[in-house]
């Protein structure tokens, strides 16, 4: 299987990048294209983007943290019956970590192993012929990645364009959108990055704006020319992630959500059972099930209420007496005995482990990881090893007594520490698995 498609990359990070990748997606799909998305690294938000604005389940690929053949299972499973694939890059085209020949974790090495064609973003603010030379550069600086067209975003004026376009030109590059600076084109973030899918206020109207303002500044007809389909031959296999029941309870509400849709399947396609409850309605773990996942999220923004659910609180300490229970992030903070919200107040939370985290004190934690298990629980036996990241604000403002879940280590060689806690069958972390190492 040959998938066509292309990839959205821009020099560096606020660019607009998922502005014209959800705007080129929309305007295609009215088109009557069968679209499909991917998202390069380990970012949980954007592929839920893509998912409303093509109806197809979006997943990422992420060089650093999986595999080569999954990363081709997951292309393949996205691709089928799709005219077109369009992968969303992260931050810089170039940027990654210290890593083996294509484990960077950068898009460039997404463009590298399917040979898909980069569609340039620049933001030419603040430069006009400047840009000549990052179109230059970034076409130059690695003989992997091919660029197949530039598109110039939050352009001025029409002298800005000429200069701006007759510099690309001189560059080899052909221009095939020009987008001018427009402050109804925003798309509400927060801490984390951008609002949720689900929790952004009239999603489908936001979608069709995109596509109106792609469809009005960007050439289509171009961009699908310059689409291509993969040289590699991508080979079916499977995804490497083990159920860890048969039957999972899986919290998803606006406050925990970041489980990465890949894993999701990998656990529905080797037979595994799932069942969303939601904390923030009161619910708790179904009782026909035999582990318990709390995903990241915001429990942050809705501390209180959630410290008022006794439904949910009182059913989830029943749970684990006698099952798993597994906290990511945002989980982690809830199965912690408080978290202290952004105004310094302190809400109770579950108290099966012993820690209590806090979002008054912040600091930006964010990065790869490898996890390294202390102990056997839901991920596995003492020893597995998975690669993943961490991405939060919140800080750890009384460690406790309980043991370690497991020892990380980064992507620039720093020492290894010890992570996470565990409780009897309670675990939990702020790392987020991606992939088995």
């Amino acid at each position: 299987m040959r998938p066509r498609g292309l990839i959205v990359a821009a020099p560096r990070s606020g660019s607009g990048k998922t502005t014209l990748t959800l705007g080129l997606m929309r305007a295609l799909c009215r088109r009557g294209l069968t679209v499909a998305g991917l998202k390069c690294g380990p970012d949980y938000i954007d592929p839920a983007f893509h998912a409303a604005a093509t109806g197809r389940q979006s997943y990422n690929l992420d060089s650093w943290a999986m595999p080569a053949p999954m990363m081709q299972t997951l292309a393949m499973q996205v691709s089928e019956s799709a005219d077109l694939v369009i992968c969303e890059g992260l931050m810089g085209l170039f940027d990654g970590v210290p890593s083996a020949a294509g484990r960077s974790g950068a898009t460039a090495d997404i463009a590298g192993a399917f040979g898909w064609p980069v569609l340039l973003l620049l933001d030419v603010s603040g430069q006009s012929q400047t840009a000549g030379a990052l179109a230059l550069g970034c076409a130059q600086f690695d003989p992997r990645v091919q660029i197949g067209g530039v598109v110039l975003n939050r352009v001025g004026s029409d002298r800005h364009r000429n200069l701006a376009s007759a510099a690309i030109a001189q560059a080899g590059l052909p221009v095939l959108g020009v987008l001018p600076r427009s402050t109804d084109i925003v798309l509400p973030e927060r801490h984390l990055g951008l609002v949720q899918a689900g929790e952004t206020d009239g999603l489908e109207a936001m979608l069709e704006k995109l596509a109106d303002f792609i469809e009005a500044h960007v050439d289509l007809d171009a961009v699908l020319a310059i689409a291509s389909a993969s040289p590699c031959d991508l080979q079916a296999g499977s995804v490497p992630f083990a159920p860890p029941g048969q039957r999972i309870a899986i919290a998803r509400d606006a406050a925990f959500s970041f489980l990465y849709p890949h894993i999701l399947a990998a656990w529905r396609a080797a037979g595994a059972e799932l069942y969303f409850f939601a904390p923030l309605a009161d619910e708790a773990p179904p009782e026909c099930c035999d582990v318990c996942w709390l995903p990241g999220g915001y429990p942050e923004l809705h501390a209180g209420r959630l410290a008022q659910a006794e439904n949910f609180l009182a059913g989830t300490r029943r749970f684990a007496a006698t099952r798993p229970v597994h906290g990511e992030c945002g989980g982690y903070m809830i199965l912690g005995r408080g978290l202290i919200d952004a105004g310094g107040e302190r809400h109770a939370m579950l108290g099966l482990l012993d820690l209590v985290t806090s979002f008054a004190t912040r600091r930006l934690t964010l990065g790869y990881r490898e996890a390294r298990l202390v102990g056997a629980c839901v991920l596995g036996a003492a020893g597995a090893r998975y690669r993943g990241h961490e991405f939060h604000y919140a800080t750890i403002a009384e460690p406790g007594e309980d043991a370690s879940f497991a020892e990380v280590i980064d992507a620039y060689g720093s020492p290894a520490k010890f992570s996470g806690s565990r409780r009897g069958r309670v675990t939990g972390s702020f790392f987020h698995v991606i992939a088995p190492a």
